[in-house]
């Protein structure tokens, strides 16, 4: 946690692998795939509210949002390791972090989601981002990355390409670093979230 923390002050953002049991990991990687299977995922919009549209030109992932009072054993392990970053960035930033909101994404072959900001705008409630990566046998050449540009408020210059590994967590301020996922070569999933401000 303590490099995390330390990241986020110094540059805005953090990758982590290992951030996750390895076991609790595969066993939210299995539930996830699971759900796929029994078709509980949506395609995922672009926008918010009266003006949320599907834009396959923009994005081609689906989702599964998490129900606070459903989660399982699983989710609920990964919810306490958020519970203990959400204190932790409150503690060293003052952000004022209060509540998780987040979904299973599944990205199919093919999928892909472009360049964007992770703050609806006219909006400040989603203050910090936060992947978790549920790709075991993820290798190169099997896509699905995320590109994260470096410098604040910018979509070119320099960037990160993170891989999609399992137990791997990325975070970053939601407003600030543009991003995208490269298109996945085979299935790609995690859960995405948001630490939110009221």
């Amino acid at each position: 946690m303590q490099k995390l923390v330390s990241d986020i002050n110094r540059q805005g953002w953090s990758v982590n692998p290992g951030f996750l049991d390895q076991e609790v990991a595969v066993r939210l990687m299995i539930e996830c795939r699971q759900a796929w299977e029994n078709g509980d995922f949506r395609k995922a919009g672009v926008g918010r509210g009266d003006q949320l549209t599907i834009r396959e030109d923009i994005r081609r992932d689906q989702v599964m949002w998490l129900d606070d009072t459903t989660l399982s054993p699983e989710q609920l392990a990964y919810h306490a390791k958020l519970e203990t970053l959400r204190i932790a960035l409150n503690q060293h930033f003052y952000l004022g972090l209060f509540s998780f909101e987040g979904h299973f994404a599944i990205y199919p072959e093919g999928a892909f989601y472009k360049a964007h900001l992770d703050r609806h705008s006219g909006t400040k409630d989603r203050l910090v981002t936060v992947i978790l990566y549920l790709n075991p046998d993820w290798q190169p050449g099997d896509g699905g990355e995320l590109k994260l540009w470096t410098t604040p408020g910018e979509k070119d210059g320099p960037f990160e390409l993170i891989e999609p590994r399992l137990g791997t967590l990325v975070c970053f301020l939601a407003g600030d670093y543009w991003h995208e996922v490269q298109p996945a070569h085979k299935t790609r999933m995690s859960i995405t979230g948001w630490f939110r401000q009221r």
